[in-house]
């Protein structure tokens, strides 16, 4: 059956820190007192988000969603900081960082995004993004001009579910009206997006921009060659 729908990951696909996680909680903690290696920082964050528990709260509330988000991120920050207790304003610097990276400023988008977009578009496709991100996201594609391409924007946090539960991708696929069969995913997580979409019956391809990328099927070095895998 014909694709109709792309889906796509949020952070690591779309988009991108301006600068590496690290550094930014390097710079924010250091205005409050704390010196560590923005390294150091960058390789506590990767091992401690692998570790996390899914951002997504099943049956929460619509209003208290906002506070659970935050609450979310702040364990896993001061988790992060843990071999550097005690952090004696650590309150103040969370908020300081979490407000940072709710501005779109903070982020920037891949280079080959609006145009792979616009040509999907032409083609057209219905574009939607489904991201193990929260309610933030939304503020920040919308600063990068990027809502206008897109149908919806399914959040985990919002949705109840995260990737690579399947569930994420039906609840988007019945929005759409749409089987399986007709949906492509792009994302840059073997687990969440490449492996959790083929499960779900949908295209799972896999952006890898390493310098060496793998050229095993459904993997591509940029979003460009959706294109090629959609013809």
């Amino acid at each position: 059956m014909a694709i109709k729908v792309v889906f796509f990951d949020a952070a690591g696909t779309l988009i991108k820190p301006v600068r590496k996680v690290g550094e930014s909680y390097a710079v924010t903690a250091a205005k409050y007192g704390v010196q560590v290696a923005p390294a150091e920082l960058n390789g506590r964050f990767q091992v401690t988000f692998g570790r996390a528990a899914p951002l997504a709260f099943p049956n929460a509330d619509h209003s208290t969603i906002d506070q659970l988000e935050r609450d979310w991120w702040k364990t896993l920050v001061r988790q992060v900081f843990e071999p550097w207790e005690p952090f004696e304003r650590f309150d103040d610097f969370f908020d300081d960082l979490f407000d940072y990276f709710s501005q779109p400023q903070a982020w920037t988008l891949f280079p080959e995004v609006l145009e792979t977009l616009s040509a999907l578009k032409r083609r057209g496709m219905t574009l939607a993004v489904i991201s193990n991100f929260d309610s933030r996201l939304i503020k920040i594609l919308h600063g990068l001009d990027t809502t206008e391409w897109f149908e919806e924007i399914y959040v985990s946090s919002r949705v109840g579910y995260a990737k690579p539960d399947r569930r994420i991708f039906e609840l988007a696929l019945r929005n759409h009206g749409l089987n399986a069969e007709n949906a492509a995913h792009v994302g840059d997580s073997e687990e969440n997006d490449w492996r959790g979409a083929n499960a779900a019956g949908l295209k799972g391809l896999l952006v890898d921009r390493s310098q060496n990328p793998s050229r095993a099927e459904g993997r591509i070095s940029d979003l460009q060659q959706i294109l090629e895998h959609l013809d």
